[in-house]
Order: C-alpha cells, then structure tokens, then sequence
C-alpha cells in the first residue's frame, strides 16, 4: 500500500501521533479494513463542508493510526495460531490464546513509540475486511476496547495497548463473529483484522472521561413520526461515549428536519422510564481488576447525577416539574432529570442539529447512497461554543429497492400471521419454513437471560442446517438491559430473516435505530416488525396451536410445510407475513 490512500490523504506512521501534517497514519503493508476505509474516505467530504452552517462547532478525524492486515496475518502466522483461530473455542479460551502470544517486533516498537508520546485515552476499534462492506456489514459484531492510557510508566500503557489489539484481533474468532459469517457465506478463512487507534474524544472530569454528546445519524429513517418523512433521516444523541447508543440503552431519537418536535410518548412517565439514565465514560481513576478479556475493562458506568456533578448534564438535560406537570428546559428546579438535549436542539447552546444534516449531506453526496455516521461533540464549559465535534465513522445504508405495495386493508387480509404499519425494511421474501417464537404462557422480564441462551442454542442448530427463520419475542431485542427485552447478541440471532417485537405493559420501548444491531439488520435485509400490546398484529392462536419441532422451557420451534410470504413496504412502513 503506498503513502496515499482513496479518499484521503494518508501516510505511514513516524512515530508523531499528534502530527497536524498527519492525523490519520497507518503501520503496515496490508489493508485498512471497512471502517478505516470509510474514514479515510470521509476526508475529503469533511474538507469541503460547509461550516457557515454550524458555525461554533469545529468537524474532524480524530487522530488515529491503523495497524493494517499485514500485522494481523504476521501474528498470526509467527504464533501458529490458524489452527485455534478456527477451531470452535469458547471466547475465553480463544482470548487468552491470543494474549499468551507474541506482537510482531516490527509493531512493537511503533505502539513502544506511540504510548511514549500520548498520555489520554485510546479506543482501539476493529477494521475488518468485510466490517461495513455494502450488503455484508459486521457492525459491532467486533470488540472494541478502551483504554485510559495514563499509567506513568511507559511499559504499563504499551502493556494495555497490546492486550487491547490482541483482544481485537481475537474477537476476529469468536462465536458471534463466526455465527454471523457463517449466515452471510463468509468464511472464517478469508476474514482479515486491522485495528485503528484513535484518540477517544472527550474531556476529563475526576475519574471519568467522556464526550458532553455522542450521536449517530441516519440519512433515511425508517420510522418517521409527525410530520417528518423517511428521508428527513434521524439522529440519535446521548450523553458520554457512544457505547449507550450501540448497545441500545436509551439515547435521544428526532428528526433532524424537526429536532424541535416532541417524541411519540404517550405520557411524562413513560417518557423519562424510555430515555437515558445513565452513561459511560472512561475510568482514569484507580486501576479496576484485572480483566483483559472484557470490552469494559477501563469503562464505568455513571449515573446522572455524576453528570450533574461534572456539570455536563446542563447542557443536555430539561427537569419534570411535578409541580407543573411539565418539563423545564433547565435544572435550576427540583425533579426527574430527563436526557431530552432540548439546551442545543432547541436553544441554540451549540448548532449539534446543523451540523448533524450538514455531514449527512455531504457524506451521502460523497458516498452516493443513504449513510450511517457516528460522531462525538465536546462543548465549552462556559457557554456549549466553541466545540468541538470527532467525526468517528461513516458506512453505507443498504436496502431493498423494490416498490413493494402493502396496502391498509392488506393487513386485515384472511391467513394473516403477523401484520404492523411500523416495519424497518423492504422487499419480499417467500423462502422462510421456520419461526421461533417466545412462549407467552409464563413470561416474565426475569427469563430474558434464559431465552436469550437457549435461542443463541436453537440459532446455532438452524444456521448449521441453513434454515432462516421467523423469530417473534417481546421488548426490545439486542438490548443490554433485560427488563427491556431480550439480551442476546447479533451473533445469537444471525439466523433470523425477520424480527418480531411485541410489546407488552412493562416492555414499550422505541426501537433503538442508532446501534450496531440495527445497522446489521437493514444491511442485510432483515425486516423488522414492531407489533403493539393492543394491535392485534400477531395470530398467536395459530402459532400456539401448531406442533412444534423443538421446544425449550421459554420458546417453541416449528417447522412449517409450507413457506411464509413476507411483504414489506418500505416507503409506508407497512408489513405483512402470510402463512402459506
């Protein structure tokens, strides 16, 4: 690979992390992978934004060097580990075979030579080869760690930063990563990590390090409220680093055409229970236990009132007013906080909405398709401006572009078997025979844990036999909080074809669009159906009284002779699935 790369301009690290000449370097010989392609794609399109639009608020890369494949496949080869990489391991196992074996030499010296030069914290994100690829995205499938990075010894923050690019490379090899190939026609063979090292973008408060906002933004929004249309997009915010928003925990979602505009709760309650009530941020404080192995190693987890106390929440935050029964765009009030962002969407503390369709613009203008954008904003401590924003990652949207026609009376229609007018998706499907579903009989938020093991079994069953299959469940799937819905991760339901949540009194949550399970699911053409507690969407009549060909203590599996007949019309979001 030469000294410039497409989209960008980018050159070999010299051991200068902090060179303005060359904020984005990479070490090796090999390829950058999806995400570093994208951001060096991204270079050119953010030289050329307008910044009339947003003034205040300055946009860019935060410095990074890439550790290229040609690193990975040298460690991988000098250490033998082929062999283990595709054997089918546990994580753990895989994880501590790959911290036991050596760096290659010509790498350790340029992390010796970084960690030498930078005191602040690192995140050290996968860049596969087939991570954000149009119609084959492994978004957040990989690990990303962080780490404070200010130890005061050289030899300790370079022993972080290898355990962090080891864990990288092994979550190459885990089980959710080879599920997820293995439903795309991967294999696990033909998969090439490289890693970014970038600085984490944020500012210090005691023990914790964190942005005042991370955000993610869509060009096109599947589900549109009020009077927002889908390509109005949306943005999704939410207070310290961006792990609440890709884990599904409750972030901020608007239209950006309409960021003043109340969200579709149906009351105050149900409101503040919906959004944010915590975040993450960078521990910098004394040194947690040891664990290599885990993602949050150096990561806390602060309450609001920590937020409060850093005096970061001001400029996010608006107080329920029991008194008044209304929200108050401040907290010089007593009362619930609530994460509405209202101070810079709705009262100019900084332009964060002008620039969020700024970049939306220009990176779709550049990338010719809908796109995916995620960002991190520091604001002045004084008055929100100036700030200044980090531009983190931008992917391609796919989707079906079919005209589908699903009708309103097409949802009512005889030998209906699911139906919603809030689909995330496009397109026709007529090949599914299978469908999982959790039983209703019995449930409780206490089983999610357990259906979310005994589906990540059954999912591992039907993917080796290639049977895609219909799965129904309640609350939210892929969220981190199992009263919320189901835990599991992408790698647990791979196998799925379409997605059903069903709500119930307890579980009502919005569907969380901003996270890297969402991303997965309309890159691959996973159609979504979001079914209310009183819409009558779903025949589980019919579902309950078929014979299952499998069944555990919380789901049934049928086998059907049959296929279904899926229809989803992506511009009205209206779905349809037929029994056969």
């Amino acid at each position: 690979m030469g000294d410039r790369a497409q989209g960008g301009d980018i050159r070999r690290f010299e051991r200068e992390f902090f060179s303005a000449e060359a904020p984005f370097t990479y070490i090796g010989d090999g390829e950058l992978g999806g995400k570093a392609r994208g951001l060096a794609g991204a270079l050119q399109p953010l030289a050329r934004l307008d910044g009339s639009r947003f003034e205040g608020i300055t946009v860019g890369i935060p410095h990074l060097v890439v550790v290229t494949t040609s690193l990975f496949d040298a460690f991988m080869e000098r250490n033998e580990l082929w062999e283990t990489a595709l054997d089918d391991l546990p994580d753990e196992r895989m994880a501590n075979a790959f911290m036991r074996a050596e760096l290659p030499i010509e790498l350790g010296g340029d992390l010796r030579a970084l960690v030498q030069e930078v005191h602040q914290p690192l995140a050290v994100r996968s860049s596969s080869l087939l991570e954000d690829a149009m119609g084959r995205p492994l978004a957040g499938v990989y690990a990303t760690k962080m780490t404070p990075n200010n130890q005061l010894d050289v030899d300790s923050r370079f022993r972080k930063l290898a355990e962090a690019v080891k864990l990288v490379w092994a979550s190459t090899f885990f089980r959710d990563a080879k599920s997820y190939r293995r439903a795309i026609g991967a294999p696990d063979a033909d998969e090439r990590m490289a890693v970014v090292i970038q600085e984490v973008v944020g500012s210090r408060f005691g023990d914790r390090f964190y942005p005042h906002i991370a955000g993610v933004g869509r060009s096109f929004n599947y589900y549109a409220t009020g009077n927002a249309k889908p390509s109005d997009g949306v943005g999704i915010l939410a207070l310290g680093l961006g792990k609440t928003i890709v884990d599904g925990e409750g972030g901020w979602a608007y239209s950006p055409a309409y960021p003043k505009a109340p969200p579709p709760y149906n009351s105050i309650g149900e409101l503040l229970k919906s959004t944010q009530t915590g975040f993450w941020a960078v521990n910098m404080g004394p040194a947690p236990a040891y664990d290599p192995l885990t993602e949050t190693e150096w990561m806390v987890k602060a309450s609001l009132a920590d937020a409060e106390a850093d005096d970061t929440l001001r400029f996010v935050a608006s107080t329920f007013d029991a008194q008044s029964n209304r929200i108050t765009p401040s907290l010089s009030v007593r009362g619930p906080r609530l994460v509405n962002f209202a101070p810079v969407l709705s009262y100019g503390v900084a332009p964060v909405n002008d620039m969020l369709r700024e970049l939306l613009r220009a990176c779709e203008e550049a990338v010719g398709s809908g796109v995916e954008i995620e960002l991190a904003v520091v604001l002045d401590p004084r008055g929100g401006t100036p700030a200044r924003c980090g531009f983190l990652q931008v992917r391609a949207l796919a989707g079906g572009t079919d005209q589908v026609d699903v009708l309103e009376e097409d949802l009512q229609a005889p030998g209906t078997l699911v139906a919603s007018e809030r689909v995330l998706g496009n397109g026709l499907d007529d090949t599914i025979r299978d469908v999982v579903f959790v039983k209703r009989e019995g449930f409780e938020a206490g089983l999610t844990p357990t259906v979310a093991r005994e589906l990540a079994a059954l999912n591992e069953r039907l993917l080796a036999a290639g049977r895609r299959y219909l799965l129904i469940g309640f609350g939210r799937w892929g969220t981190s909080d199992p009263t919320g819905g189901v835990p599991v991760t992408w790698g647990q339901i791979a196998g799925a074809k379409v997605i059903v949540e069903a709500s119930l009194p307890a579980m009502r949550q919005d569907m969380s669009q901003g996270s890297h399970f969402f991303h997965n699911l309309t890159s691959l053409g996973v159609t979504y159906f979001s079914v209310g507690e009183h819409d009558g969407g779903i025949d589980w009549g019919w579902l309950e009284a078929q014979p299952a060909a499998s069944e555990t203590a919380t789901l049934r599996h049928l086998e059907l002779a049959a296929p279904l007949s899926v229809r989803v019309d992506g511009r009205t979001g209206r779905g349809v699935v037929r029994r056969g």
